[in-house]
């Protein structure tokens, strides 16, 4: 039996420390990268939100520095089976530090976007958005993907032109697969290549405050 990733709670960093009662927005960095990297997008993220950076479970293969969510390297890389292990992994995360109560967005990065629409995937009732940036959902059905169908939570899915990293069999299919499955909004940003650019910060954080409004609005009703 393969041994459940896990990931690190003393590497999480919040926003603010002890968050009450707020929306939280769950980050998930790219691979190579920590808990520390995405954590500097909260200054372009709108108040009335709880902020928590997590820290993915595997270390990236030397002499890569920091984490990774799965291998993305070799015969088994970008498996289906890793990216669930890992969002499985997140969902264990929240079951222990987050109330069940409380409304929860993902936005991840490159890996951290594909665990993110993965987690949502496995449970579509708990994630009231996904903002996706630079990533894909991986290929073939899951259990709950008919119950997310007829969710269709708001999902925002952002990438560059240039970017070469993702696979194009992967960009095609993720542009067939999410308009089926989710409310999705994105933009694909001319010259971009696999990282974040000030305009796409700016749709983030448009997209964001819609999801943190809708959260206030379902808590006061």
């Amino acid at each position: 039996m393969t041994t459940p990733l896990v990931i690190d709670e003393h590497a999480t960093r919040w926003a603010p420390e002890q968050p009450s009662g707020m929306p939280l927005l769950v980050l998930l960095h790219g691979y190579g990268a920590d808990e520390n990297d995405l954590f500097g997008l909260v200054p372009y993220l709108p108040g009335g939100i709880a902020v928590a950076s997590v820290a993915a479970p595997l270390a990236a293969p030397w002499p890569m520095p920091g984490r990774s969510w799965y291998p993305i390297e070799g015969l088994n890389g970008r498996d289906d089976l890793a990216v669930s292990a890992a969002a499985e992994a997140l969902l264990a995360w929240l079951d222990v530090h987050v109330s069940a109560a409380t409304e929860v967005a993902l936005l991840g990065f490159s890996q951290g976007a594909a665990v993110s629409l993965q987690a949502l995937r496995l449970t579509p009732e708990r994630f009231g958005a996904v903002v996706a940036l630079s990533g894909y959902a991986t290929p073939g059905e899951l259990l709950n993907d008919d119950a997310l169908r007829k969710l269709r939570p708001p999902v925002f899915w952002g990438r560059g032109s240039h970017d070469d990293v993702i696979p194009a069999l992967l960009v095609e299919h993720t542009a067939q697969w999410l308009p089926d499955h989710a409310d999705l909004s994105g933009r694909v940003y001319p010259g971009l290549t696999h990282s974040i650019s000030e305009q796409e910060l700016t749709d983030v954080g448009v997209f964001v405050t819609k999801w943190r409004d809708a959260a206030e609005a379902r808590a006061q009703s």
